[in-house]
């Protein structure tokens, strides 16, 4: 095997590096720092066999001050662009292990900038994406375990090969209690590796800042008087009891006379319109509004009744962002009234 120095060949593959793509995150792998002083060791994954040479992707590395062996393992200084990818140990021609050695990626900007998150109810989990095509493979963990970097982890992993619409998916469990006051913030820690490159980032939040109900339905429209009387159900992937998981809904709809669009925040509204549409959202943490319904256009039936029918192309659904902090309390107390419905 033709031997080539550590410099060398790791500029040739910082400069045509496109190939090196990792859709999984490697079994083993070693982050670094940039410009970072300290040595760094890659052990070789053997107790009984001798380790005569080691190889960075698949070149024989050439042992000088900055790379030399200490027993089976290899010591790495002053690690920069050049000395970064997957290194092999060697034995009579046999491979005994691989490890791969990554620079952690600096970046500004929080976890926020790359990754959204949301909770369509207080179940036992939510979901997250990130959109961004720089990474390859994209992996989150909850808890202290991964914030640490620790193998206990339980990392829930996606890749550029199972994207959806450019996006990375996934779904986290959590073992939250809906019914227990939150006081615990949740610690996610996302990984994500760009070549040889891999940027780690850690953010805590509660459960209550990320949710966002699904679309409610709407049920049926009933005159009272001058005015109509929508009926609106939650959505079926809200939590339940829904005597205790309250929402509020909002109604937004068209004037007959003028087209005005009007909203209003109770569910009797305006007999005269053309359509209505609606959307929810928790009503003690005033959280995200759900998207809006498609438009449903009114029609007067019988018994003084009006169908709500489903418009086959509506406007484009929308929602508008908001939260702030659940007051847990508030629903304890509302529990405890409610107990002989629960």
């Amino acid at each position: 095997m033709k031997t080539l120095s550590v410099w060398t060949f790791g500029l040739l593959l910082f400069t045509f590096g496109g190939a090196h793509r990792h859709e999984v995150f490697p079994e083993n792998f070693v982050v670094v720092k940039k410009n970072d002083p300290r040595p760094v060791t890659l052990t070789c994954n053997t107790q009984t066999e001798k380790v005569d040479s080691w190889t960075l992707d698949g070149e024989e590395v050439e042992f000088d001050s900055y790379v030399r062996m200490e027993g089976p393992n290899l010591k790495v200084s002053e690690v920069d662009a050049p000395m970064l990818g997957k290194y092999s140990c060697w034995s009579g021609g046999k491979m005994l292990s691989s490890t791969y050695l990554f620079q952690e990626l600096e970046e500004e900007g929080d976890l926020d900038s790359l990754l959204s998150c949301r909770a369509k109810s207080y179940d036992c989990n939510f979901t997250c994406s990130l959109k961004d095509s720089r990474f390859t493979a994209v992996r989150l963990g909850l808890g202290q375990d991964c914030s640490e970097g620790h193998q206990s982890c339980q990392w829930e992993s996606s890749s550029s090969s199972s994207s959806h619409d450019g996006e990375l998916q996934f779904v986290l469990p959590h073992s939250l209690s809906p019914y227990a006051e939150e006081s615990t913030m949740l610690e996610l820690t996302a990984e994500a590796i760009n070549m040889y490159y891999i940027l780690r980032r850690t953010k805590t939040f509660y459960l209550r800042d990320i949710i966002q109900p699904d679309s409610p339905e709407i049920v049926r429209c009933e005159e009272v008087g001058e005015q109509l009387n929508v009926s609106v159900d939650p959505p079926p992937s809200w939590s339940t009891p829904h005597s205790f998981f309250s929402l509020e809904y909002e109604i937004q709809y068209e004037l007959k006379d003028d087209g005005k669009i009007e909203n209003s925040f109770s569910t009797l509204i305006p007999k005269k319109i053309n359509r209505l549409r609606v959307r929810s959202r928790d009503s003690l943490v005033l959280s995200a509004w759900s998207q809006w319904t498609a438009w449903q256009n009114v029609r007067k039936g019988k018994k003084n009744r009006h169908r709500c029918k489903k418009r086959h192309q509506g406007d484009p659904q929308g929602s508008t962002p908001g939260s702030s902090d659940r007051l847990k309390t508030k629903r304890r107390k509302h529990k405890k009234k409610k107990k002989g419905i629960i």
